[in-house]
C-alpha cells in the first residue's frame, strides 16, 4: 500500500448495449456489476455472518447513452481498513522482547502480533497508533512516565501488517524533540507510514495520502496534550493539539490533495473510562457538523469505548489498548482489553461519497508473553496461557457491553457493531 491512489476506468461499446448484470466479484473491473445497498435508515448492514459481512456486494451499474457510444461506469469500489488501539511498550514489555531475541542488544517484538497478523494482513490498509517514543539504536531506554522504547518495535510492527501509524499524543515529547525526529526516522527505515508528529514545517503541511483498494485516504492526528512538555517555540508544527478548526482547515488541503475518505485519529478522553467525556462529546460534535470527515478515530483511555455515528460522521470514541502491560493491578481490568476495528467502505452508487459500515475482534494481552490475543478464537480454545476461560468470556462481555446498539448514545446514533469471525 501506497501514500497516494486514484481510480479511472473507462468502456466503450456498441450503441445500443443493454445494462448487464455481473456475476462475479465486485472487484472483477471486465465486468457491469448489480448494486443493492443497505437501507440508507439502518446504520450497519447486519448478516449471518461476519465473514459474509465483509464481502463485496453485488450493484448493478447503470449505462450513460450517447448518440455514438454506451459508457459504463468503473465498478463500485470497497476496501477495508483496521485500526488498532494504543501501542505502549512498557519495560515489562521490552524485557519480553528481549528474552524473544537470540541476539543481545535486540529486540523482537513480532511474536507480539502472531495471533492478530492475518487480521491486519488481511486488510487493504492496517494503521496502528504509537504512543512512544523510538530509540534508533536500542539505548538510552526508558519506560513510563516518560518513554523512550526500543526501534526495533518498528519493524514488528510493520511485520504484524500495519501500513502506516499516527504519532500524536501526550507521550509525543517525551524525549523532547529530537526523539521525535528519532522516531519518525526509525519508523520511515521499516517501511512505516507516519502522521501527527513531524520534523520540518514541509512535512507537517503535506497530508499523508495512503491507498487502499484503489481509494485515497486522508489520515490525520491530533493529540489533547503532551503531559505538560510544550511544543518548541521554533517548531510549532511539530506536534498538534486538538483544535476544531485547525483539523478542519488540514481536512481540507488534504481533500484538495486528492483525499476521498478522511480519517482523523484524536489523543483525547479520560484514562480508564468506557463512557466519552463531555470534552470528546464537543469535539466529535464541532468536527462532524463539517460534514468532510469520514471516521475519527480514538485514543488514550485504555479501554473501550462506544461507536456511534455523529452526523454522517463515523466516530470511534476509543479502541482500548493494543498492547501494553497495563492491567487491574494498576489500571482497570478493561486496561487488558482492546478491539481491531474493521471498517468497512464502498462507493455509493452515484460515487458522490462512501457507506460506510463498522466489525470489531475483541483481543485481550496475554501477560505471561505479552501475545495479543483474539478473545473469540481463545474461547473457542478454551483459554490461552494465562487467560482462563472465565476471564476472556469476562473481557468480551464488557466489550459487547460498551457495544450494545440498545444503550443511550452520547453525541449520535449507536452503531451495532458486530464481531468479526473470519
Amino acid at each position: 500500500m501506497t501514500r497516494s491512489g486514484a481510480w479511472s476506468l473507462g468502456a466503450v461499446v456498441a450503441l445500443g448495449l443493454l445494462a448487464l448484470v455481473a456475476t462475479g466479484p465486485l472487484n472483477d473491473a471486465a465486468q457491469p456489476v448489480v448494486e443493492t445497498t443497505p437501507n440508507s435508515d439502518v446504520p450497519v448492514v447486519e448478516v449471518q455472518a461476519a465473514t459474509e459481512l465483509a464481502q463485496p456486494r453485488q450493484v448493478i451499474v447503470p449505462t450513460e447513452v450517447s448518440t455514438s457510444t454506451t459508457t459504463i461506469r468503473p465498478p463500485i469500489r470497497t476496501a477495508e481498513l483496521a485500526f488498532a488501539g494504543d501501542v505502549l511498550a512498557h519495560r515489562g514489555v521490552v524485557r519480553q522482547a528481549a528474552a524473544n531475541s537470540a541476539t543481545p542488544g535486540e529486540y523482537d517484538f513480532a511474536p507480539m502480533f502472531d495471533l492478530v497478523a492475518d487480521r491486519l494482513q488481511g486488510a487493504d490498509l492496517a494503521v496502528c497508533h504509537l504512543e512512544t517514543p523510538l530509540s534508533p539504536d536500542n539505548t538510552d531506554l526508558s519506560g513510563h512516565p516518560t518513554f523512550n522504547v526500543p526501534g526495533d518495535l518498528a519493524a514488528g510492527l510493520k511485520t504484524a501488517g500495519f501500513d502506516a501509524c499516527t504519532t500524536a499524543s501526550n507521550h509525543s515529547l517525551d524525549r523532547r524533540f529530537e526523539g521525535l525526529v528519532n522516531t519518525i526516522d526509525v519508523l520511515e527505515a521499516a517501511g512505516l507510514e507516519h502522521t501527527g508528529t513531524w520534523r520540518t514545517a514541509e512535512e507537517a503541511s503535506t497530508p499523508l495520502l495512503l491507498d487502499a483498494a484503489g481509494i485515497t485516504i486522508g489520515q490525520l492526528s491530533y493529540t489533547y496534550g503532551l503531559n505538560g512538555f510544550r511544543v518548541p517555540a521554533d517548531q510549532p508544527w511539530s506536534v498538534v493539539g486538538i483544535d476544531p478548526e485547525r483539523i478542519l482547515a488540514d481536512v481540507d488541503r488534504a481533500r484538495d490533495s486528492g483525499a476521498e475518505f478522511v480519517v482523523v485519529s484524536l489523543h483525547w478522553g479520560v484514562e480508564y473510562r468506557h463512557e466519552p467525556s463531555d470534552d470528546q462529546r464537543d469535539v466529535a460534535l464541532a468536527l462532524a457538523a463539517a460534514g468532510t470527515i469520514d471516521v475519527i478515530v480514538g485514543h488514550h483511555a485504555h479501554v473501550v469505548q462506544p461507536v456511534e455515528r455523529v452526523g454522517d460522521t463515523l466516530v470511534l470514541f476509543g479502541l482500548g489498548n493494543f498492547l501494553s502491560n497495563q492491567s487491574a493491578n494498576c489500571c482497570a481490568a478493561g486496561a487488558q482489553d482492546g478491539v481491531i476495528m474493521h471498517v468497512h467502505l464502498q462507493d455509493l452508487p452515484d460515487r458522490s461519497g462512501f457507506e460506510t459500515w463498522v466489525t470489531h475482534t475483541p483481543t485481550r494481552v496475554d501477560r505471561t508473553d505479552f501475545v495479543i490475543v483474539p478473545v473469540g478464537d481463545a474461547i473457542d480454545a478454551g483459554g490461552r496461557g494465562s487467560l482462563d476461560l472465565a476471564e476472556l468470556e469476562r473481557s468480551r462481555a464488557r466489550t459487547a457491553e460498551v457495544f450494545d446498539p440498545s444503550r443511550e448514545p452520547v453525541s449520535g446514533t449507536r452503531e451495532r457493531v458486530i464481531e468479526d469471525r473470519r
